[in-house]
């Protein structure tokens, strides 16, 4: 399949994982307007394509990412008001979860990590780290309100952990290992250089697996965070109904018991 062609992100595929990376390095992968509409179709795109099973967002240079691009804000004449509708109708499209990507989705944190980043630490189903990155949330120190990052990591983490990060600001950081400890993440890569390859190689693991049962599985397991525990676990039983006479039932049973891997159907979006 063949991608758009981005100014502000790189999106790529390896073997079956595809690439979404954050590409202005200069500006520390700050969300520019454009970068925010890229997002969009860029996601959209590796969902669509057939051969990618698991999808990993990185960035380029010494951060990850660092929120919106405040230079952009203070100069443009336009400010957040530019953000005003989509916001307030809650109209967003810059995560996997904003456009429905139903793939699993791996978060791996190079670097700085600020502000608008954590909307895709919050949103992401698997989230790793370098050993060096460092988080924090400065928000309210240039008047900001912190808000939807935030309440999506408190589905993860502990409440008083996500108070603190938010109301501290930016007077006070967060290691790889803090993060790690408190479940924002769930492994910490030394040597940082290593980020891309532990990535790589944690989604093929994952990408061997039967996609149909992943999407199915990802589409419960998210679901389970807007309901209550019954009508999570009936909801759950839907997508589990879901996949019974699906020929990747078949296909997992034969693999294992002939020693070989399964051959899984890929199934239209």
């Amino acid at each position: 399949m063949k991608y758009s062609s981005f100014d502000c992100l790189i999106v790529e595929r390896r073997g079956p994982v595809g690439w979404l990376i954050n590409n202005r390095p200069e500006q520390l992968n700050a969300m520019s307007a454009q970068m925010r509409d890229e997002f969009a179709v860029a996601w959209k795109e590796l969902d669509a394509d057939p051969e990618v099973r698991v999808i990993v967002h990185t960035g380029e240079g010494r951060a990850f990412q660092t929120g919106v691009d405040v230079n952009e804000i203070a100069t443009d004449g336009q400010g957040m008001e530019r953000y005003r509708d989509s916001v307030a109708n809650f109209d967003l499209h810059f995560t996997a979860w904003h456009q429905e990507v139903w793939k699993p989705v791996i978060t791996a944190v190079n670097g700085l990590c600020v502000g608008g980043a954590f909307h895709w630490v919050a949103d992401a189903d698997i989230v790793i780290a370098a050993s060096d990155a460092q988080f924090f949330d400065p928000h309210v120190s240039v008047g900001q309100v912190v808000a939807i990052e935030a309440i999506g990591l408190m589905r993860k983490m502990p409440v008083e952990a996500v108070m603190r990060m938010a109301f501290v600001g930016r007077s006070e950081r967060l290691s790889a290992q803090r993060a790690y400890e408190l479940g924002m993440i769930s492994q910490v890569v030394d040597p940082p250089e290593q980020l891309r390859d532990e990535a790589q190689a944690l989604a093929e693991k994952i990408a061997r697996n039967s996609p149909a049962a992943m999407r199915a599985t990802k589409r419960a397991l998210w679901g389970a965070l807007e309901m209550g525990l019954t009508d999570a676990c009936r909801a759950g039983a839907g997508e589990l109904v879901s996949m019974w006479g699906h020929p990747d039932q078949e296909e997992g049973p034969r693999a294992f018991a002939e020693h070989r891997e399964p051959n899984w159907q890929i199934d239209p979006e």
